[in-house]
């Protein structure tokens, strides 16, 4: 097979070293692969494969000759070198949210829409970590009977914030234990022993950012132009592994059986239902892994056809760097 040239843009963040990680894991065909950051990093080295690999500045001319570059920095970082990417003839899939609503850049996750990756135009985007464990889960009730509406509760891990989130935590239970105050930088309030229902700023309505980005990029996605969802996120003091907690309200009823039967055969899915013997998903068992769980599937009781279903799903790999790297894999085949 062929080895392609690769960059990681962001590459010593937790995504960008997650993407490092996944592309061994998974055999990408790789004949260069170029770790690419801000000036602060330039040189440091990092282990990949056998290599040590030296990361260099990320600026216009580094992307000459590369293939794919896999985007894991901030928004306004994809939007600066998104010209040169595309300019030197590479795709771009980037891991921010700054292309996913253009109408003009494919959104995929790929057990979903893998044939939306045909219509990039040398950008495509990675959705949102909760809208792919969340989608992820339930897709596969959608090629049954469309789904129209979706209540959506997530319970994200400090890990959605970055590097520092867990950090902050585990800094913030030492102190407590020891008595003494904290004081929250990277998230608004103490996370130790508490939940804060609030992620991103305001966006619609006294929703935030990351609670609109279910219905839009679930529009998008799963090419439902009338899909309606209400979305509450929460950090939670989690290290890794965001849970969400869905109303999934379908055309025609589904039934628990059915929808067991659907989950459980469904690309990236593992069904874990099993109230009785106390087997569901949480945080600890799908962290480090690329499924997503699935159980505590239920009639909805305030609605006809609804269903009350629980997942668990790794934010930092399927939640980002797998899904792009999936996507690399995709344009690659293509």
């Amino acid at each position: 097979m062929k080895g392609y040239k690769v960059a990681i843009l962001g590459a010593t963040g937790a995504v960008g070293r997650e993407m490092m990680k996944i592309l061994a894991e998974r055999d990408f065909p790789i004949s260069e692969l170029h770790l690419l950051a801000s000036e602060r990093s330039v040189g440091q080295q990092l282990a990949w494969k056998d290599q040590t690999l030296t990361v260099e500045l990320a600026c216009d001319s580094a992307f000459a000759g590369m293939d794919i570059v896999l985007g894991a920095a901030e928004n306004n970082i994809a939007k600066r070198f998104a010209p040169a990417i595309v300019d030197a003839g590479a795709v771009f899939v980037d891991n921010s949210s700054a292309f996913r609503m253009d109408p003009d850049v494919p959104l995929v996750i790929p057990e979903i829409n893998p044939e939306d990756v045909k219509k990039h135009k040398g950008i495509i985007s990675n959705p949102n970590c909760t809208t792919i464990v969340s989608l992820v889960a339930i897709n596969a009730l959608n090629q049954d009977s469309p789904i129209e509406t979706i209540v959506a509760s997530s319970y994200q891990a400090t890990s959605g914030a970055g590097a520092g989130g867990p950090k902050e935590l585990m800094e913030e239970v030492e102190l407590l234990r020891e008595g003494k105050s904290v004081e929250p930088k990277v998230f608004q309030y103490q996370i130790a022993y508490n939940v804060i229902p609030q992620i991103g700023g305001e966006a619609f309505e006294g929703y935030t950012s990351e609670e609109m980005k279910m219905q839009n990029e679930g529009r998008k996605i799963m090419h439902l132009p009338d899909l309606r969802v209400s979305c509450t996120c929460v950090r939670v003091p989690v290290v890794r592994s965001h849970s969400v907690s869905l109303v999934v309200r379908t055309k025609e009823k589904i039934s628990i059986e059915r929808a067991r039967e659907l989950i459980a055969a469904a690309p990236g899915c593992r069904l874990v239902d099993d109230l009785a013997n106390k087997k569901y998903p949480m945080p600890l068992d799908t962290s480090d892994q690329d499924l997503v769980f699935v159980g505590r599937i239920r009639d909805d009781l305030a609605s006809d056809n609804g269903l009350n279903i629980w997942c668990c799903g790794d934010q930092v790999r399927k939640g980002a760097a797998t899904n792009a790297v999936q996507i690399a894999e995709l344009v690659i085949r293509n």
